[in-house]
């Protein structure tokens, strides 16, 4: 038995500024999230990449191809009901940086994990007002509770849709710093990536490439790629 899809029943998209920013509609009808809120987005840019995405829909609705779409929906649905969640579990990340914890050798793995992240732990301390503290090692060593709060800070001033972004720009790359830079243009998402990437690209240097670890990496790689692009729509 096949599995139900759904299929395009509509012939017009719309882009229409209405109460609190811009929606989509679809023959008139706005577009709803999964738990059908209505979906009103605070750039008309969003909006129109929406609209994008629901006229490239043929017979069949792939909502694996409408990211911002589907990170519209997220926002409405998930963010905004538990910021203060989202932004607890990101902070955290904070207390235990990806770029805080360094190889003690080889020689050339501590250089380029110097060369790429000592730049962005500085960044931190005089653009952001949180110093970090560097580990030789894995094992976690908490970071100060000031630079923790200042973190926080940053964080919590993103809205539900700037949030959603957020999220990914950090999950995937395992770095607070790296996800406030790519907010700040301090990097792009393709310079965040290469850099959470330093440890991975030195493994395979040594032991050679997985194919599956490499596809994996591709599909996270879009995600980052995608987040930014929509956090770039929300101003």
């Amino acid at each position: 038995m096949s599995e139900w899809t759904a299929k395009r029943f509509w012939k017009s998209t719309t882009v229409d500024a209405v109460d609190g920013g811009f929606a989509v509609h679809l023959d008139g009808c706005p577009v709803r999230t999964p738990l059908k809120t209505l979906v009103v987005v605070p750039t008309q840019a969003m909006a129109e990449a929406m609209r994008d995405e629901w006229d490239a829909q043929s017979e069949k609705i792939d909502p694996l191809s409408m990211p911002v779409t589907r990170a519209a929906n997220a926002a409405l649905d998930k963010v905004s009901a538990q910021h203060a969640e989202v932004v607890d579990m990101l902070a955290a990340y904070g207390d235990s940086d990806l770029l805080c914890y360094r190889a003690d050798g080889p020689e050339r793995l501590v250089s380029q994990q110097a060369a790429g992240w000592d730049p962005l732990v500085d960044w931190s301390a005089t653009e952001l007002g949180a110093a970090l503290q560097l580990r030789i090692g894995i094992m976690h060593a908490p970071q100060e509770s000031s630079t923790l709060r200042v973190l926080r800070d940053h964080v919590e001033r993103l809205d539900a849709f700037r949030l959603t972004a957020f999220h990914d720009l950090v999950a995937i790359t395992g770095s607070l710093i790296l996800g406030l830079a790519v907010t700040r243009a301090r990097l792009d998402a393709a310079q965040a990536w290469d850099l959470s990437r330093i440890d991975e690209e030195w493994q395979i240097a040594q032991w050679g490439p997985d194919e599956e670890a490499i596809a994996q990496a591709a599909l996270k790689k879009r995600d980052l790629l995608q987040a930014e692009a929509f956090y770039q729509l929300c101003a």
